[in-house]
């Protein structure tokens, strides 16, 4: 296990600049979301109160072609980026890169929006709509029919590393989470932690298979009561634990903004030095996979959104990064630096839990175990789409059945694997699935342009009005 844990966090830290942070996908990131941002004329600030009326259902048309509301399709990609890197995985950038890590997280997630805002765009303009009502969209569609016929091989890339993908950050993590809070909060004896672990992988394999065979309406529903319910009650809970120290939340931002560019880390179990790079990487990393801007994934569910306006599905996704890291992640690091116990050398799920519970005694452990589970539940079963999707796009639908088993097995074998393997992998494989991705949007950025440009155009002329469900049409114009 030992050699497998190298190898995999060898491979990681190469992919996410631990080493040379030039030769790694973070600078790739960061420019592409500053292109995009430059191009769409900050489209994630003139957008965003447009993006959050769209979300409320107010522009829904029933006749519109797609699977989900506005409101789910945002809850099913929520469901995928809201779990363990909100709990987890802001804990472990804290850990490895410090407070001035949570900085590095809020710049991924600006620039972030942007990304997402292409992707989804892109995700409706290029989308296949089947007769049978089944949608196929994401990037691998976008890729294929928005590019030239010699970027092919990009799409089928694209594809092979969202299947392979699925079984890190889609299950893996998720399962090997939820087992170690599980064991953690029980204080199981180390010897019968191995049994545990089987049993808690079993149980949760079993509830994912309920639902993923349903496909992604049911995933939809199941996702759009999970995620509002569990965030309102983290977010809740983390805002009553502030009001309890509030004169700690001001000197909590201060620690941030200094230790970005003045770094320091806890990794050995104590506050001790660490590079500005090093920072940045575990920053980004933690960003990325938390709301999964650049990967391309939250594409393939918005992507079977009822909508026929590609931009408006595009504001809605843009939401998606705001409310998962600069909302929910700040909400966790506010809690673990606040209580004090971001330097006390515990690391991921149990650092969290030990912030909570210290403000909250008793509640707040069992709060972060709920919410663990509800988290990891919501995430698996998006991800489980997300694998299928890619698997589909390679191999046909008769491949989609297998593929559900196999990542069945894997959200099982998660929770018994080791943390950093299961963690080496997750960052590897959502490293590699964004390089094409990225590269996509930033071909394509010139369509994302004019249909930006048509779209806020033809808004303020007061063209897009709510839908009006009692004459069954746009509302007038307003005069």
């Amino acid at each position: 296990m030992e050699l497998l844990n190298t190898i995999l966090s060898g491979i990681s830290n190469f992919v996410w600049g631990r080493k040379n942070l030039f030769l790694s996908i973070v600078p790739i990131l960061i420019l592409t979301g500053l292109v995009l941002t430059v191009r769409t004329v900050f489209i994630q600030i003139r957008g965003f109160a447009h993006g959050v009326g769209i979300t409320s259902g107010k522009y829904d048309d029933p006749a519109h072609k797609g699977q989900l509301t506005h409101f789910q399709a945002l809850s099913a990609a929520l469901s995928a980026t809201i779990g363990i890197g909100n709990i987890a995985g802001v804990a472990i950038a804290l850990y490895y890169g410090g407070p001035g890590a949570i900085f590095w997280m809020w710049v991924s997630a600006f620039f972030g929006m942007a990304i997402k805002y292409t992707e989804c765009t892109l995700a409706i303009k290029y989308r296949k709509i089947e007769p049978n009502g089944n949608i196929r969209g994401g990037p691998m569609y976008f890729i294929e029919l928005g590019m030239k016929k010699y970027f092919r091989p990009l799409a089928y890339l694209f594809a092979a590393c969202t299947a392979i993908a699925a079984f890190g950050a889609g299950n893996m993590v998720q399962s090997n989470t939820l087992a170690h809070s599980i064991i953690d909060a029980f204080h199981v004896a180390p010897e019968n932690q191995g049994l545990w672990r089987w049993v808690i992988g079993i149980v949760i394999s079993g509830a994912v298979g309920i639902v993923i065979i349903g496909g992604i309406k049911r995933i939809g529903k199941v996702a759009s009561f999970l995620v509002p319910f569990m965030s309102v009650v983290y977010v809740c809970s983390a805002l009553v634990i502030l009001a309890i120290e509030p004169d700690q939340i001001i000197p909590a931002f201060q620690l941030i903004f200094y230790h970005a560019f003045h770094p320091t880390a806890v990794v050995g179990g104590s506050a001790a030095g660490a590079t500005v790079l090093t920072t940045i990487s575990w920053g980004l990393r933690r960003g990325l996979f938390s709301n999964e801007a650049g990967q391309g994934s939250a594409a393939m569910a918005h992507s079977t959104a009822k909508v026929e306006e590609p931009v408006r599905e595009g504001l809605v996704a843009m939401l998606g990064p705001f409310i998962d890291t600069i909302v929910i992640c700040t909400m966790t690091a506010l809690v673990i630096i606040t209580t004090g116990v971001w330097d006390s050398g515990l690391n991921g799920a149990p650092l969290t839990m030990a912030a909570f519970n210290t403000a909250l005694p008793t509640y707040g452990r069992w709060m972060v175990v709920v919410g663990i589970l509800l988290f990891a539940f919501s995430t698996i079963l998006s991800w489980s789409y997300y694998g299928e999707k890619g698997i589909e796009y390679i191999a046909g639908a008769s491949a989609k059945l297998p593929y559900k088993w196999i990542f069945l097995i894997f959200t099982l074998l998660g929770a018994r694997l080791d943390l950093v393997a299961v963690w080496s992998y997750a960052d590897t494989a959502n490293g590699l699935m964004a390089v094409p991705n990225l590269v996509s949007l930033i071909v394509l950025s010139g369509v994302i342009v004019a249909l930006t440009r048509k779209y806020m155009g033809e808004k303020a002329q007061g063209l897009h009005r709510p839908f009006d469900r009692d004459g069954l049409g746009p509302l007038p114009p307003q005069e």
